[in-house]
């Protein structure tokens, strides 16, 4: 290399041999490690010194001395012990024996080992310490969360001298001594703090010593320096704990400060656990009403629950429910119970419990005009005595001159009082009107004509009365006729357990005659009597309880239903309750048409105002809302659809077993609507009777009102025939009938339905077979014709032969053929009939086998068609 003349150009360094030289700190050997199962290893072996440096006075770093080492350390590395500045001198190791080198090895190993352990030692008790520092600092913040913040000046630290250290055995135990220290993560800032200002080696080694010392009672331990624990202001941020990632960065950047500690956070749940607690502490116990069936909602509902709490206590227990399924109540109850609240059990019935009212006392009761039933045979006068009576003229409007409606009539007397009347058909079909004006009367009026005496429909009112336990007032009618016979119809009653006034009993007997209005004050004045002994009461301020007597629909009004109040009072926009039907009342109609605000007992009314149309002879009651109202109403309607689907099924496996055992039965399916809801019944219950084993009439459906589309679409689809009775069809079910070609017949007189339908019934009947004999012949001769077969010459012994007639052949009294005589033959002539004397020749149909000697019977059958 050459030197540059370059004057500004710097000379090159160069390495002088004495004064560069690196020196040598780290010391090396081997060693022959043996193992257990008899091989041995050459190791390396380097010590390392580690040299450690403190701040001093004026900020001047020294280097800090270890202490002695022990002796046998000494010893062991006596070789690898080098000064800062000097040349070790080199001992080899593979001058020492084996002996050496082994002792000396597991001098290394227990040195380690104890190092480890006074490090492990070191660790745990730097974090217990930190674990309690931590503790009481949560404790002191949780403080000053309740209470107000009280800003002190933190205390200045206290100098602390540096911990006095044990010489280190060798570099090598204490380098290892003092990574782990300087790599173990923080606990706390108080230790952090610790760590910075103290060496973390020497300090934690002679902690441990010092603690081994005591445990082992070589001397008196010393306690542990104290450590203060600067106090962190609260307008101050917080040192960050843990590790630095980038949201973290990030949210710092945005907010200025840290955001809330782990303690915080878990300080505010349990503040909230706590609220929580306190809450359920403080929960309200409900009584639940538990029906028989209830759907889940409406159950968290009843509970104040929330929904999804319920169907986890129902999944608990091993059912798997959705918020709208109906669970049944035992279930209800048990989840009811989990939840705390208390069950009560209820049934659907129970919504009819109290609906009739507590029971009146006697000093609210004051008189109420008696309600009387007029009964009677077909034809007897009824409702021209009760024209009449009130004046009017009810009977021209009826068709037929019969009744054939229930109707009730209130009349107002000489003195002021007044009598309601309740008049019923007299056909037999009405039974169940007649039945229902029995049982919501006081008193019957049995009118009976006096020159017709007792008939079938009387004696049926008669035993209506007794049943019902009413009395019965006799109103001997047509007394005016020349044949009437008052003493006869006296002596007909005693055959039925009526005994009258004249004849020693106690039953009222008023000769009258609706026609020449004779007597009729004497029939008020017995009814107005036998009133007077029963002494009717009732209470006219309370809630109305009534009966309806009959129920129809009407254009431009619905469902109007005629009632019959019996206790309190009916005032117009009461919510009230009429079998399955309920309602507000609109309008309160009285007897004459007249509108009135308010009916008392006794009184009857029509009621507008009905969601429905409900049946003749259902209870009529008030109720205080609407709810009650509909609850009540579709308690009823389940319950008619429940015993109605009952009762088709048990009909449909009756019919199936019937018709497997007799055949196929015949029905005609018919239709019926009616004027009013008596009427239908009337007709239906008279339809029904009339069926047999064959042939029967099947009612699809029945209902009150105008026939309209949808009873034409159902006709169609069953081939049914529909009956109008005092009603008409709409024009557009008229031309949907016209087009499907679907008979519908109208009628206003229940005798007309009656013998229409069992004229239908018999025609549908199947004719009856009978066998007629004509007689018997026999056979003389047999011939045997080519392409005929064989023909017996017969000689008819009794009656006659007719041609197509049936025939049987016997032979020794034994029938062995049955069928259709083929030819009847006088000589070579076919002829119609041979009578008994004569002689003929007869063939059969498809048969051969015929001898000399057998009798053949001649018989015809005969169809009689069949009758109900």
């Amino acid at each position: 290399m050459t030197e540059s003349n370059d004057p500004d150009r710097k000379a090159p360094l160069k390495l002088s041999p004495g004064k560069l030289e690196l020196k040598k700190t780290v010391e090396t050997g081997q060693v022959r490690q043996s193992f257990s199962h008899g091989r041995s290893k050459v190791v390396t072996v380097e010590v390392r010194k580690k040299r450690t440096f403190a701040t001093g006075a004026g900020g001047v770093l020294h280097e800090v001395k270890e202490g002695p080492r022990p002796p046998e350390f000494e010893q062991m590395v006596a070789p690898a012990v080098v000064e800062v500045g000097e040349t070790p001198a080199v001992h080899p190791l593979h001058d020492l024996t084996s002996g050496e080198k082994a002792t000396r090895a597991r001098a290394l190993q227990d040195a380690r080992r104890a190092e480890d352990e006074a490090r492990r030692r070191a660790a745990d008790e730097e974090l217990r310490r930190s674990l309690e520092e931590e503790a009481r600092r949560l404790a002191a913040e949780e403080a000053a969360l309740n209470a107000p913040p009280v800003v002190e000046p933190a205390p200045e630290p206290e100098p602390v001298a540096p911990a006095p250290s044990a010489a280190p055995a060798s570099a090598e135990t204490t380098a290892a001594a003092a990574a782990p220290a300087s790599t173990a993560p923080s606990a706390s800032p108080a230790a952090t703090t610790a760590t910075a200002t103290t060496p973390a080696a020497p300090a934690a080694k002679a902690a441990t010593e010092e603690e081994e010392e005591e445990d082992r009672g070589k001397r008196p331990g010393r306690p542990a320096p104290h450590k203060p624990v600067p106090v962190v202001k609260r307008t101050e941020p917080r040192r960050r704990e843990g590790k630095l990632t980038i949201t973290a960065a990030l949210d710092d950047d945005d907010r200025g400060q840290r955001g809330r500690s782990l303690a915080a956070v878990k300080r505010a749940r349990e503040r909230e656990r706590l609220k929580q607690l306190q809450k359920a502490s403080e929960k309200v116990i409900r009584e639940v009403v538990i029906p028989e069936t209830i759907a889940v909602q409406e159950l968290a509902n009843r509970m104040a629950e929330r929904g999804a709490d319920v169907i986890k206590c129902l999944m608990r227990n091993g059912i798997m429910a959705t918020i709208n399924q109906v669970i049944d109540a035992d279930t209800a109850e048990l989840v009811v119970s989990e939840f705390g609240h208390t069950p009560k059990r209820v049934a659907d019935s129970d919504v009819e419990i109290g609906l009739s009212g507590v029971s009146d006392a006697d000093s609210n009761l004051i008189q109420r005009p008696p309600v009387v039933t007029v009964m009677g045979h077909v034809d007897h006068g009824k409702t021209s005595l009760l024209d009449a009576l009130r004046a009017t003229d009810v009977v021209s409007g009826e068709a037929g001159g019969i009744t054939q409606h229930i109707g009730a009539y209130q009349v107002a007397v000489h003195g002021g009082q007044r009598i309601t009347f309740i008049d019923t058909p007299g056909h037999e079909a009405f039974t169940a009107m007649r039945a229902r004006g029995a049982n919501m009367t006081d008193i019957v009026v049995l009118v009976v004509a006096a020159d017709d005496g007792i008939m079938p429909q009387t004696v049926e009112a008669i035993r209506h009365a007794k049943a019902a336990k009413v009395p019965i007032i006799v109103a001997i009618n047509k007394i005016d006729k020349p044949d009437a016979n008052v003493e006869r119809v006296r002596q007909e009653l005693l055959q039925h357990e009526l005994v009258t006034e004249e004849l020693g009993g106690d039953v009222l007997a008023v000769e009258v005659s609706a026609k020449k209005r004779i007597n009729l004050d004497k029939l008020e004045e017995a009814i107005l009597l036998q009133a007077e002994i029963l002494d009717l009461k009732a209470n006219p301020d309370r809630a109305a309880q009534g009966v309806v007597i009959e129920a129809k629909i009407e254009r431009g009004r619905g469902s109007v239903a005629t009632v019959l109040v019996q206790k309190g009072t009916l005032h117009v926009g009461d919510v009230f309750v009429a079998g399955a039907e309920w309602g507000r009342v609109r309008a309160l109609i009285d007897d004459r048409g007249n509108k009135v605000e308010q009916a008392g007992p006794s009184a009857p009314v029509e009621v507008l105002g009905l969601a429905g149309t409900p049946s003749a002879g259902d209870d009529f009651v008030t109720v205080e809302t609407e709810v009650r109202a509909r609850e009540v109403a579709g308690y009823r309607q389940r319950k008619e659809r429940d015993a109605k689907a009952a009762a088709g099924a048990r009909g449909t496996l009756e019919e199936m077993f019937s018709k497997i055992a007799a055949g196929e039965a015949k029905e005609l399916p018919v239709v019926i609507k009616g004027d009013v809801q008596g009427s239908v019944e009337a007709i239906v219950s008279t339809l029904e009777r009339m069926g047999t084993d064959e042939v029967k009439v099947r009612v699809l459906h029945s209902a009150v009102g105008g026939i309209n589309e949808s009873d034409i679409t159902l006709a169609k689809a069953s081939n049914a025939l529909i009956i109008g009775f005092n009603v008409r069809a709409n024009p557009q079910a008229r031309d949907m009938a016209r087009r499907d070609t679907v008979d519908i017949r109208y009628y206003s007189i229940i005798y007309d339905v009656a013998d229409d339908l069992r004229q239908a019934l018999t025609g549908m009947l199947a004719p009856t077979l009978k066998e007629r004999f004509l007689g018997n012949a026999e056979i003389r001769e047999v011939f045997s014709i080519s392409k005929i077969g064989k023909v017996a010459g017969c000689l008819i012994t009794e009656g006659m032969v007719k041609r197509g007639a049936k025939v049987r052949l016997l032979r020794d009294d034994v029938v062995i053929h049955e069928g259709a005589l083929g030819q009847l033959k006088r000589f070579k002539d076919d002829v119609r009939e041979v009578r008994e004397g004569y002689e003929c020749g007869m063939s059969f149909e498809n048969y051969n086998d015929i001898q000399v000697g057998d009798v053949i019977e001649c018989f015809e059958i005969e169809e009689i068609a069949g009758t109900l």
